[in-house]
């Protein structure tokens, strides 16, 4: 299992993981812009390994949400399946 991690508004009703559109369209519409706000703050590279980039992510939500002198952020977060474990079974183990 991997533990995904998002950022939202305490006032946003919808699932950044389930329902990321109409999630984006309410932020955005809010001016709230915090997938941008992220980005900034987040130092991913393509040589990170998927666990490397979520512990970046993570690191740099809970920065956001350090700076952030109104509380509006908070962070999320799902348990979800390693998918590549998924997909080497599906290919014979990795052949």
């Amino acid at each position: 299992m991997i533990k995904r991690v998002r950022i939202t508004t305490v006032d946003n009703p919808y699932d950044p993981f389930e329902d990321f559109e109409n999630w984006f369209m309410f932020d955005i519409e809010k001016g709230y812009y915090s997938c941008s706000k992220l980005a900034r703050i987040t130092e991913t590279n393509d040589s990170m390994t998927e666990k490397e980039e979520n512990e970046e992510i993570e690191r740099a939500i809970d920065r956001l949400i350090e700076l952030d002198p109104c509380d509006l952020y908070t962070k999320v977060y799902k348990e979800e399946d390693d998918m590549s474990e998924d997909i080497d079974e599906s290919m014979g183990g990795g052949v």
